[in-house]
């Protein structure tokens, strides 16, 4: 019992009159030979690790080992505590949530992986961010962190989720369709408008390079997280309103696939391209080594 495809997601879920997480659950369950109460259990220690890494992060401005990041969720406090966001107090916390989650990563702190470590804030700043201003359950937490994963699980059938692979489109990039999809189902969202916000995400950001300066997950990547956060939840409202994407999902992966096989390997975390070799990039790697 393994769903590879979208559609055969989507063909599943409309039979059994099932949500993504109760068919992904079962699914789990059967493969690994564990109840469904232990699989939820699982999911929740993943939630409950993300929370940790927030509280953790939101309290730390220790610098990185190459000192250029560690300290700009400090400074997004400092500036929240002082002028509101423009779209109020969710809209903080998601920058917030997603920057302390990657910083806590170039710290070497605990984090969950959503799908890979350095796009691992893009999952957990609007989940829990959203949990919070919307007095989530535990149990409405983790079907959308099971949706979420499931959706992760589908890409990776057809594409590695590596920067080295694909670029970066297949880590913060897929980290985005899978969070819209999360927050789609969590905000109510039939399975045709769960994947067109993961269409619309993904297509999006088709083509994103994963180009580190100096080969360190720190730059461009910690920024992304915030960013690429607010993209998925643009995504889900989109979806939400009725927009579809004219692209069906699937086809939208191939459409990854083949473009991470196009893309040049200097522009697939070897760091000899793009803003790894920009004037100050290659400044910043003089001082550094």
């Amino acid at each position: 019992m393994s769903i590879t495809t979208f559609d055969e997601l989507r063909r599943i879920c409309l039979e059994q009159n099932k949500t993504i997480w109760e068919i992904t659950q079962s699914e789990e369950s059967f493969n690994s030979e564990i109840s469904i109460e232990d699989v939820r259990k699982s999911v929740l220690k993943h939630v409950k690790t993300m929370q940790e890494t927030i509280q953790t992060g939101l309290h730390s401005n220790e610098k990185s080992v190459s000192n250029w990041c560690g300290d700009d969720t400090e400074k997004l406090i400092k500036r929240f505590s002082q002028k509101g966001a423009l779209f109020g107090k969710l809209y903080e916390k998601i920058l917030m949530y997603a920057l302390a989650t990657s910083e806590e990563n170039l710290r070497m702190g605990r984090i969950v992986a959503c799908p890979t470590a350095g796009s691992c804030g893009i999952v957990p700043g609007v989940l829990i961010a959203y949990a919070e201003e919307y007095n989530l359950s535990e149990d409405e937490q983790i079907n959308f962190l099971i949706t979420a994963g499931k959706i992760g699980g589908i890409i990776s059938n057809k594409v590695q989720l590596a920067g080295a692979v694909a670029g970066c489109q297949a880590e913060c990039g897929v980290a985005s369709a899978m969070c819209a999809g999360g927050l789609a189902q969590t905000m109510g969202g039939s399975i045709d408008e769960i994947l067109n916000a993961v269409a619309l995400a993904m297509k999006n950001l088709l083509g994103l390079t994963c180009d580190p300066v100096c080969g360190l997950v720190e730059v461009p990547c910690i920024k992304r997280n915030p960013i690429l956060s607010i993209h998925a939840v643009s995504a889900a409202e989109l979806a939400l309103a009725g927009i579809e994407s004219k692209i069906p999902v699937d086809e939208v992966i191939d459409a990854m696939r083949q473009t991470g096989q196009l893309m040049s390997p200097m522009l697939k975390e070897s760091s000899q391209a793009g803003l790894a070799t920009t004037k100050t990039a290659l400044k910043l790697k003089e001082t550094l080594f």
